[in-house]
């Protein structure tokens, strides 16, 4: 005790906050619960079940780290009961080389959610040439739950590697749910989406959506960074449209509101949650099911051993708990 008397002692002056960096999206209710306990309780989340509102964001895949990260993230999946999206399956359509890096079902176990990730621009070139079977076999060969489209018009626009799309993306997915029974999520990858995007994607019979809002890692910027001075320099502007997660959130309930149609059960709030009271406060101001994704923050820890981000997550969880007994969202 007197060791801990002394360090109060000695960091009472550095432990002071001024109270511009109040977070004022919460009142915090010191007086009204006990200490957060170890106890867990499930829910379904994309028809399956999870232990916890936290889901593990679609990152990349075929390069010499990915076998790594995706193990070691299929473990966290498994040991604590998240969901978990892979990085994009493109690889797979085209051979077995990669396999093993995707693999991660047997890790991950059966009981929490596992979904395979495509582009756009490859769902309609599978359409193209009627080769949507393939993404049958892909979710039948990594026991998937689903297919994740990524829409990324922005990225493959300014990458020069990139697919250009012949069609709305609206219609290529129209078009791939009426001849494909593979359930899809579908996502943005960095700058979200307005509402008539989100009013037409809650028309259809989707299983969920993502909302990769503007606000984290941004493909346009990144594609951008590796464009040369000029056109980086042009372009640049672009890369810092979209919308950010709390705008989506507030768009989804006003939608939602207006008795528009929404067909859509399950929504992952991803793009800019930085920790996990973004995740909470998002989760509790969305009017429906959620669970809120990371992708780069899961990237960091992953890269490594097991260990680092099985200390990452159990942080996650330990403040969330804590947020769930003494905030209230405002």
């Amino acid at each position: 005790m007197a060791e801990r008397k002394k360090d109060h002692i000695e960091m009472a002056f550095q432990s002071q906050l001024d109270a511009s960096v109040n977070d004022t999206r919460f009142s915090y209710e010191p007086f009204l619960d006990a200490h957060p306990i170890q106890e867990v309780s499930g829910f379904r989340f994309l028809g399956k079940q999870m232990h916890h509102p936290i889901w593990i964001s679609s990152m990349t895949g075929g390069t010499a780290l990915a076998k790594t990260i995706n193990q070691n993230l299929a473990r966290a999946s498994n040991e604590f009961g998240l969901g978990m999206g892979l990085g994009s399956c493109r690889l797979l359509l085209e051979g077995n080389e990669y396999f093993d890096d995707f693999n991660v079902r047997p890790i991950l176990g059966d009981a929490a959610p596992l979904w395979a990730n495509l582009g756009i621009a490859q769902i309609e070139q599978l359409l193209e040439k009627q080769e949507e079977q393939k993404v049958e076999h892909l979710i039948e060969k990594l026991k998937a739950d689903g297919l994740i489209i990524h829409v990324n018009p922005m990225q493959e626009y300014f990458q020069p590697e990139g697919d250009l799309i012949k069609s709305a993306p609206i219609e290529i997915i129209w078009q791939f749910i009426e001849r494909c029974s593979v359930p899809v999520v579908v996502k943005e990858v960095g700058q979200g989406f307005g509402r008539e995007s989100m009013e037409a994607l809650l028309q259809l019979p989707l299983a969920g959506i993502e909302f990769a809002a503007f606000g984290g890692t941004n493909f346009a910027k990144l594609e951008l960074m590796r464009a040369d001075e000029q056109e980086a320099e042009i372009f640049e502007p672009l890369s810092k449209t979209g919308h950010t997660a709390e705008q989506m959130v507030h768009l989804l309930n006003d939608i939602a509101s207006n008795n528009l149609e929404v067909n859509v059960p399950d929504v992952i709030i991803s793009g800019g949650v930085k920790s996990f009271l973004d995740g909470y406060y998002l989760m509790n101001k969305l009017n429906t099911a959620a669970v809120y994704g990371q992708a780069s923050a899961f990237l960091k820890y992953a890269r490594g051993d097991y260990e680092t981000l099985r200390r990452f997550v159990q942080l996650q969880i330990k403040g969330l708990r804590l947020a769930q007994s003494y905030l209230k969202v405002l």
